[in-house]
């Protein structure tokens, strides 16, 4: 009997954050409350509390649940066994495209975006941590195999993905939308270059000596 309670809470659980993401996504974060998303569900706001104890917990969960979409994703690229390159390639253009999809273009979910950067940053933190161990699994593979030259693969991860924050970061993805700068496909032929050619940190010291 725990069991099926255990099933019945995580099933309602996902109801209340279903129905919240799509309140947020139609009226804003800031305009839903607790009473909106309990009458929506056809039940009372105590009963809603009784699973999340606060709105911000809602949105915490909504947040963590768009996030965990593209984390999955993430990890199932760097888990195949394809070239360690275009591994990379694939990884990075996919994160890109699904914040652009989930997060971008659409005001209200923007909205919940910059607020969870404000309140819940641990969330995020989250997020970023494990899209970073994605792509360190993905470099640590290229390295074992002579196709990266890496002397520090924690380093080289969290460079990468500092390096592509213009096209992983919600916000500043769409406010780089038809400016100037380099496209996706020349940001990411960038990092490639900087994995396979020196160590982050030492730019060209081999190539230097060998030279000499």
């Amino acid at each position: 009997m725990a069991l099926l309670h255990d099933d019945t809470d995580t099933e309602m659980k996902c109801r209340i954050l279903t129905t919240a993401e799509r309140l947020f996504r139609e009226i804003g974060y800031l305009k839903t409350t607790v009473a909106d998303i309990a009458k929506t569900l056809k039940m009372s706001p105590a009963n809603v509390y009784r699973f999340f104890h606060s709105k911000k917990a809602i949105h915490e969960g909504v947040a963590r649940r768009l996030m965990n979409e593209v984390e999955t994703e993430a990890e199932a690229i760097a888990a195949k066994t394809t070239h360690p390159v275009a591994r990379m390639r694939e990884l990075l253009a996919t994160v890109s495209r699904m914040n652009a999809e989930r997060f971008v273009g659409d005001a209200k979910i923007h909205e919940m975006v910059a607020i969870a950067m404000e309140e819940s940053w641990d969330v995020c933190e989250a997020h970023v941590e494990r899209i970073t161990v994605a792509i360190a699994a993905v470099i640590a593979e290229g390295v074992k195999t002579g196709v990266f030259k890496v002397a520090d693969i924690e380093l080289a991860a969290k460079s990468t993905c500092t390096g592509m924050i213009r096209f992983f970061h919600p916000q500043l993805i769409e406010q780089h939308t038809n400016k100037p700068g380099p496209t996706l496909d020349q940001m990411i032929d960038f990092v490639l270059a900087a994995l396979t050619l020196s160590a982050p940190g030492k730019p060209g010291v081999g190539e230097d000596k060998r030279h000499s």
